[in-house]
């Protein structure tokens, strides 16, 4: 896909899980989850996004259910499309839904879907979703065949799954990126929007970024609650978005 077709300026969503997963390991209601979303949003995020897992160790469905009439950008609810999650999502309607496979037990996402060999089942909950008019993203690992299947399961959007990435850019920026810029052209050619997370921060971002232009979308958390610790939140927040406004 070349560059200069490119019209997209990437948008930052903050993921604020790690902010519950502090709440939750005290009690309690520090720090106010709902408030941080709120803040981050007047800290100049593009974006919320949230993955409220069955066990509720870190955001709650109360805590989705409380967020989303306070949003003003966008919100992202991701997730493993169980039953219960499903209904959350179709009573909230965020402006998307990233459909992760995750196991009850993950401490964290650790890869994408098959969306070849899941194609029956990634369709019909696309098709719910689209129905109801949420925007559909399948988080994927790096492999063009993958985006060719979300694609043919209706979703709009993939989220590549970036750890292999950030795993690799410290010993080889130029070949960390590359099994990336090939799955986000075959997506973009199965006329799928661009989305990435897991792992990106302050070191790996802005490159990420410039090989891959035509991103519509970055979510990142636990890197950003990480550095806030030291910078602040608004700073860290406002050092996120000039990573990704380079262009």
């Amino acid at each position: 896909m070349p560059i200069q077709n490119i019209n997209v300026m990437t948008r930052l969503s903050i993921n604020i899980n790690k902010i519950a997963t502090i709440r939750n390991a005290r009690g309690g209601r520090m720090p106010d989850v709902v408030k941080a979303a709120v803040d981050c949003e007047r800290f100049g995020a593009e974006g919320i996004t949230v993955h409220p897992r069955p066990d509720e160790r870190h955001i709650r469905y109360a805590d989705v259910r409380a967020i989303r009439p306070l949003i003003t950008t966008e919100f992202n609810i991701e997730g493993n499309p169980i039953d219960s999650f499903i209904s959350l999502v179709l009573e909230t309607k965020p402006d998307q839904v990233t459909l992760v496979p995750d196991a009850a037990d993950a401490i964290t996402s650790n890869s994408g879907w098959e969306t070849i060999k899941n194609r029956d089942f990634l369709t019909e909950v696309c098709s719910e979703f689209r129905k109801n008019g949420i925007r559909t993203s399948i988080f994927i690992d790096a492999r063009p065949e993958m985006a060719e299947g979300a694609a043919l399961c209706g979703a709009d959007r993939v989220e590549l799954y970036t750890e292999p990435y950030a795993d690799m850019f410290p010993k080889d920026p130029a070949a960390a990126v590359t099994p990336f810029i090939k799955a986000a052209e075959a997506a973009g050619e199965a006329g799928l929007g661009l989305n990435a997370g897991h792992d990106l921060n302050l070191e790996n971002l802005e490159w990420f970024i410039r090989n891959i232009p035509w991103t519509d979308e970055v979510s990142i958390g636990h890197a950003v609650i990480c550095d806030a610790l030291y910078m602040g939140l608004e700073e860290t927040i406002k050092a996120y978005l000039s990573k990704v406004k380079i262009f």
